[in-house]
């Protein structure tokens, strides 16, 4: 069995891309998202990596040349973070719309104004409705084991659609962590090699995203969202796969010490870790109170969520952003997929870890009792912002 190895998780990443034999890397620089393409540029010049890598003016050409490289049949892969995300947002959505398996890995970070590039979930939620799966891991092996399966899941004939890995910036980006990185031997059994089976072909020429007048336009949004749909039941059956032949598994919601407890809270990325300490500590001091975290954030996970808290009284939702004029996105998707419940738990938002700001395991003791209090009865607002100074 190989050795763990102590790495930077962004680096990582890129070892997991070269790993895949990415056939095309598009990408523009931009924190905290830097070292990925950076380190995939050096495996590339080295000869490491027999791909290739095209260094483009912006986020949105590089979007652009994924879109290119990926209708050709190339095994396509980029990464991006926050402001960079947003330049690239329309090409996104054309991505999946004519269905193109491209890997983006986003470092997430904070959305201007005021300008910051340390990390939250702004730039996540930007995109939430773009028609990509998209993925949160907690660490660097899940980042590593996720990026692996996002280029499976994307290919597949039945799903062929693009993929977001999003790792916290800087909180997780940056961070070295132990790594165990499988064997090429290994991710060639797992990973197939890459057949799109509509290549462009220059001696059959296609026209591609096409204008659509109003009515064909609703039928191509319907079918777009059936096979985003669908597409769930494959990514299962490859996290399970992975799982029997690595030994890690995979699940849309994972619990932590779940069991018997009146009151959850729920998480998404890194800030989860922190978060079980708070939970350790609490459970010690014989309170009932669990942790749930949105591994797979689209397709939304509805009947996981239903199952994981259907004995919970009170959930506490942690945001790291906020939809302004309404709260926490995260809460807002959490209450309406409670909402066909009979039983519903009271539902807590708070919004925390702003453009960077830390969430000690201290600090997750004080959110979880405060939305215990709010559900008793202690407060009539929608939300709250931890930490702010008013």
């Amino acid at each position: 069995m190989a050795a763990r190895k102590g790495m930077e998780v962004s680096i990582a990443v890129s070892e997991a891309v070269k790993l895949a034999n990415a056939d095309v890397i598009a990408a523009y620089p931009i924190t905290p998202q830097t070292h990925i393409v950076e380190h995939l540029a050096e495996l590339v010049a080295q000869g490491e990596l027999d791909a290739e890598y095209v260094p483009v003016e912006s986020e949105h050409s590089a979007m652009s040349a994924c879109l290119g490289s990926s209708a050709a049949g190339a095994r396509t892969f980029t990464a991006t973070a926050g402001q960079g995300l947003e330049l690239m947002h329309e090409v996104v959505y054309v991505a999946s719309a004519m269905r193109l398996p491209i890997v983006m890995a986003v470092a997430n970070r904070a959305i201007s104004s005021p300008l910051s590039v340390w990390g939250d979930h702004s730039d996540v939620m930007s995109v939430r409705d773009t028609g990509w799966i998209q993925i949160f891991v907690e660490n660097g092996q899940e980042a590593v084991d996720n990026t692996i399966c996002a280029f499976r899941m994307a290919e597949d004939a039945r799903v062929l659609l693009p993929v977001m890995v999003h790792l916290d910036g800087f909180h997780l980006s940056h961070m070295v962590e132990p790594i165990l990185l499988p064997d090429q031997k290994e991710v060639d059994e797992f990973l197939p090699k890459f057949n799109y089976p509509l290549p462009l072909n220059p001696n059959k020429p296609v026209t591609m995203g096409a204008f659509a007048p109003p009515v064909v336009f609703t039928e191509a949004k319907w079918a777009q969202e059936m096979n985003l749909e669908k597409s769930k039941e494959v990514i299962l059956e490859i996290w399970k796969k992975f799982g029997d032949k690595f030994g890690r598994y995979y699940n849309p919601v994972e619990c932590y010490r779940c069991q018997d407890c009146d009151t959850l809270i729920m998480t998404m990325g890194s800030f989860s870790e922190t978060a079980m300490m708070a939970v350790d500590r609490m459970r010690e001091s014989g309170q009932k109170v669990g942790l749930f975290r949105i591994r797979l954030w689209r397709p939304f996970p509805y009947e996981e969520l239903r199952r994981t808290v259907k004995n919970a009284k009170t959930i506490v939702v942690l945001d790291r952003a906020i939809s302004l004029g309404m709260g926490g996105p995260a809460a807002s998707e959490l209450r309406n997929a409670l909402y066909p419940l009979e039983k519903r738990p009271k539902i807590v938002g708070f919004v925390g870890g702003l453009g960077g700001r830390d969430v000690s395991p201290t600090d997750f003791e004080t959110i979880i009792r405060r939305g215990m209090e709010i559900a008793a009865g202690g407060s009539n607002r929608e939300f709250e912002i931890y930490g702010v100074r008013e």
